[in-house]
This record gives C-alpha cells, structure tokens and sequence, in this order.
C-alpha cells in the first residue's frame, strides 16, 4: 500500500479571497515558513513527497526550491500564478519549473483544484494531472459520477484526491483540520486498504500560525489547528502510516508503477 502525499507550493493569496490583499513579499514568507516545517518534517521520517509549485512562488523563493530538490521530493506544476491561469501557462510553468530546478515535470495541478481539459495538459507535455477532487463540495466540487481513482483520459492519467469508498466522504486538507485526527486517519486506512493506495494535499500555509493574524481576516474553518497544531497532525499523520509500514512515494513513482503494471 502506498500514499501519495503532495502540497501546493503556492504564494499564499487565500485572504484576497476574503478581500484582503497582502504584499508579495509577506505571501511568500509565509508559504517559505510553512514549506520549510513541511520539509523538517520530511526529512526527520525520511520520506518524498510531490510539490505542485507556481512559477511566482518559486521565483521569489529561490532557496525553498533548492531545499526542495536536494531534499529529493518531486517538483510538479501549479501554473505560473495561484490566482491567474491562461491555456499558455500550462506549457509555460513546466517549461520554466524544468529550467529552475532541473527535474522532469511531468505533472500539473490545477489551482484550487479547478477543471481543465485533459487534451490541453497532454498537449503541454504532461504525464499526469491532478485536479480533481470526486467528491460534492457546495460551491466548489460537484463531481460524484467521475471515477473514485486513477484512470487515463486523452492519454493522461488522472490521479483524483482521495475520497472515502462509501458517500465519497474528501479526506483532502480541511478534512484533517476538523475532524479529530484518530478519525481522519482511520477513515484513510480504510480507504487506504480498499483501492490500494491514497493521495491527499495540504498547502504550507497551513502550518504558519494564522490564528495570530487577524488581519488576514481569515475564516475559522481555514484557522482551525493552523500552524503548531497542523505540525503534529502531519508528523502523527507519517508516524501512524510508518508504523503500518505504508510507503510514501511521489505521484511520477506512481504513474510509472501503474505502466509497469501494463
């Protein structure tokens, strides 16, 4: 049994959806702060994961990219920016991600998990995508008759976020936030043992401490169990896999087990 474990390595532009607006600079000290927690952790249960990382973020964040690499962990693509996204950026990020950090991408992910055509990625150069989260949401997800797991479409393969096999309940990121965490991670083994594998997200964020910053005017739901609290939950969430001896590989891993298997 494998996890798939991956984050977002965006700039952290979550408050202009609460018409808040932040400097750059701060969006990306915060996403750096969060990534470097995330990488400690990493390297502490020495494991890989999958960055899915925007052009603008990595541009201004030189030395994450570097750790990231050295570190091992496979860089993907998030588009150019997190709040802006044009046909020509596909190609554009996983040229440019290529150039940086001197890794094959093969992969993408769509910002805040949003739809795009399979026929645009494959013609950008992709292997995988990861955008889709089969699951209902209101007013965000509605995509309960799309396969649960991976399958190929227009010659890529679609590597959905993890949903529990009955009612399709998302163990993606807010999930690990609310509930408690024995919950969460009995309902993934459960899943985990049903299709074999499992994939989910987080972004770093997430593990900065945005409870003390009320003037990102910020929701509770995305505060909840930020920062110091989201740290344990994810070195909890690695130790517990570990001990049920689960490997943690990368999405490309993945992808190339799947056509090994063909």
């Amino acid at each position: 049994m494998n996890i798939l474990l991956s984050f977002d390595a965006e700039e952290f532009d979550v408050p202009s959806e609460h018409h808040t607006n932040i400097p750059i600079e701060e969006q990306i000290n915060v996403s750096s702060s969060g990534i470097n927690i995330i990488l400690d952790c990493l390297q502490q249960y020495q494991i890989k994961a999958t960055f899915f990382c925007t052009v603008n973020f990595i541009k201004h964040a030189p030395d994450v990219l570097r750790r990231m690499v050295s570190d091992g962990h496979e860089i993907a693509s998030h588009g150019v920016f997190h709040s802006q996204f044009d046909i020509t950026h596909l190609k554009q990020a996983r040229d440019l991600l290529e150039e940086l950090s001197g890794q094959k991408v093969t992969g993408f992910r769509m910002p805040r998990m949003m739809p795009v055509a399979e026929k645009e990625i494959y013609n950008a150069g992709y292997v995988y995508n990861s955008s889709l989260n089969p699951t209902f949401i209101p007013g965000r997800y509605m995509h309960l008759n799309t396969p649960r797991t991976y399958f190929k479409k227009e010659g890529v393969y679609q590597i959905p976020a993890s949903v529990t096999p009955i009612l399709r309940f998302p163990l993606f990121w807010l999930s690990y936030h609310h509930l408690p965490a024995s919950l969460y991670r009995r309902l993934v083994y459960g899943t985990l043992k049903h299709d074999g594998y499992f994939t989910t997200y987080f972004h770093p964020w997430e593990f900065y401490a945005l409870n003390e910053h009320p003037e990102y005017n910020l929701p509770y739901i995305i505060r909840h169990n930020s920062g110091v609290g989201m740290e344990k939950r994810l070195t909890d969430f690695i130790s517990y896999f570990k001990q049920k001896e689960v490997s943690f590989i990368t999405y490309s891993e993945f992808v190339n087990r799947i056509k090994e298997k063909k």
